[in-house]
């Protein structure tokens, strides 16, 4: 990232997502990505949010996606994976073979797939990623084509606005703006995702650490983010 890059705000990037782009979606998971929702309703009157649910998510944070909903009055297209599909790897693999096997290939059936299909829709997307997360991350640009779900129609860009942010700047952005989070938070959960392969996390560890933590800190990428792990390899 260029020393320029590197002082562009998140609403900087953000508007040039929605300048550059007929057609944007923002990914809807965490506390990074409501505070983009926050920054993107004050930014443009079009705000499209998508959730993956997987169907193993905690129950707070069902609870909490129609919070955000209400809170900001927009709408948020609920992505589910394929049913056929799920109940072919359910009955050949189990339902928690990913403790032995690894996450990609539940990940590749509940979110990978669903958001592949939903993103054919759009420009570009805009994701809650930080440099700071995790090993796979640290390079991460504001801006890059997303290799892993363009096509021969277009190349799809991702947008990262706060890539350069730390985790106590998108907290303060919160307490300022009075910006809705997940209460799992205040129970030491610090990365969110689906219930089994999320847990609290302790003292001095890091906010990755409650992600697949049966798994190496460099593997941690679901499949969403695949590219981070291509481009690393490079």
């Amino acid at each position: 990232m260029t020393e320029d890059q590197q002082k562009l705000t998140p609403q900087d990037v953000l508007k040039q997502a929605f300048d550059s782009h007929e057609l944007v979606t923002i990914s809807f998971s965490g506390a990074e990505d409501v505070v983009l929702i926050d920054m993107a309703c004050n930014i443009s009157e079009e705000v499209n949010v998508f959730s993956l649910d997987t169907g193993r998510l905690h129950p707070e944070t069902y609870r909490f996606i129609d919070q955000v909903r209400d809170h900001y009055g927009i709408e948020i297209d609920i992505l589910s994976p394929d049913a056929d599909a799920l109940s072919a790897f359910v009955k050949e693999h189990g339902l928690f073979n990913f403790y032995q096997d690894g996450h990609q290939g539940c990940c590749g059936i509940r979110k990978v797939a669903p958001l592949g299909k939903h993103l054919t829709h759009y420009d570009a997307w805009v994701t809650g990623q930080r440099q700071d997360q995790s090993p796979t991350r640290s390079e991460l640009p504001h801006q890059q084509i997303d290799t892993a779900f363009s096509d021969e129609r277009r190349d799809l860009m991702k947008y990262n606005p706060l890539s350069n942010w730390s985790s106590a700047q998108v907290w303060q952005y919160i307490r300022d703006n009075d910006v809705p989070y997940n209460p799992l938070h205040d129970q030491g959960f610090m990365s969110i995702g689906c219930e089994p392969c999320t847990r609290a996390v302790g003292p001095n560890e890091h906010e990755r650490a409650g992600r697949w933590w049966w798994e190496e800190a460099t593997k941690r990428e679901c499949g969403l983010h695949i590219i981070n792990l291509e481009e690393e390899s490079q």
